[in-house]
């Protein structure tokens, strides 16, 4: 049964290629490891969020919408995606991030501040307990200043954001069709829950018989286990999706958050320069690298086993890289 999608804005240049890593699949001695590469969605625009950001620009610009606000932490990807995304597209944007502003401007913020985007600090506590309501006030107060805001969800997860990784398996599916040969799974960090849960409505959508695990980078599995199931259920019946979801199949392997959100342990940062050094794949050190350790660590122990197939989505966040060099001397 065809659905019909919500409003969608070019932004990502896809489709973004598949690449077996060869090398460290060898090194590994278990499954084969594929990358999809949607860090080579832009330059600015790169990662995951853009696939997301195409929606939420889409419903910008349906309602009219000149002002995009939205959160995240102080290196957040997605508010620098959407810093971006609404500068490429003529739009102001209002970034809400958790943390204290720092006299070096550094990574995400530093391309956030070069393309005009307003930003305020507030404490972990305050983004804890009410940053939507904080976002909600910044929006009634640039009504006087003649903006129209769209509130933006961290990490724009939520039923329209889920639509971008919902789109992304059926270009998944029909690459590898053309290049005939199958995975048995589907892997990717979970920050905000919106990557995975449109990773698992798409494949039950579109009939795929892979499996899709998430690596939490914060919080624990019970907490993601609730959030992609929140999100996938709101999809499901705002959009009249012919699927269902049970709590049952979404799976996470808990375990690798470390240090906490953003926080990197020595044999982390070992791991992201291991996959530079032998592959030139450059990971982050809040994503990527959290979820690439996990899935190194899970390998060595026999979970993903020789002669499987394993895509692991490079989500970006390389900006994330400059804020921590001083890790990596």
């Amino acid at each position: 049964m065809a659905i019909k999608f919500p409003s969608r804005f070019k932004l990502a240049h896809l489709p973004t290629p598949i690449e077996k890593l060869t090398r460290l699949s060898a090194a590994w001695g278990g499954a084969d490891i594929f990358v999809k590469r949607d860090d080579l969605t832009g330059v600015g625009l790169t990662g995951n969020k853009i696939r997301k950001l195409e929606y939420v620009i889409g419903q910008a610009k349906e309602v009219g919408a000149n002002m995009l606000i939205t959160c995240g932490g102080l290196q957040s990807n997605h508010a620098r995606a959407t810093a971006l995304a609404a500068a490429q597209t003529g739009l102001k944007s209002y970034l809400v991030l958790r943390g204290e502003e720092t006299l070096i401007k550094d990574g995400n913020i530093l391309l956030d501040m070069l393309v005009g985007s307003r930003i305020k600090y507030i404490t972990a506590e305050a983004y804890r307990t009410h940053v939507m309501e904080i976002m909600c006030e910044l929006a009634e107060k640039l009504q006087q200043e003649g903006y129209h805001s769209l509130v933006i969800p961290e990490g724009a997860s939520d039923a329209l954001g889920a639509f971008g990784y919902f789109s992304a398996i059926e270009e998944i599916a029909n690459q590898l069709n053309v290049q005939n040969f199958q995975i048995d799974y589907v892997v990717c960090a979970d920050g905000s829950g919106g990557t995975h849960a449109g990773l698992l409505l798409g494949k039950k959508y579109y009939k795929q018989s892979f499996d899709i695990i998430g690596f939490n980078v914060c919080d624990n599995e019970a907490f993601f286990v609730e959030k992609i199931n929140d999100i996938c259920q709101e999809a499901i019946t705002k959009y009249a999706l012919p699927i269902k979801v049970a709590k049952s199949e979404i799976k996470i392997i808990d375990g690798y958050v470390g240090e906490g959100y953003a926080l990197s342990r020595p044999a982390e940062i070992e791991l992201i320069k291991e996959v530079a050094q032998t592959e030139g794949l450059i990971l982050d050190p809040v994503y990527t690298g959290k979820a690439m350790f996990g899935l190194k660590d899970q390998i060595v122990r026999g979970r993903f086993k020789k002669g499987e197939k394993v895509l692991f989505i490079h989500t970006g966040g390389i900006f994330g890289l400059f804020a921590k060099k001083e890790l990596f001397y």
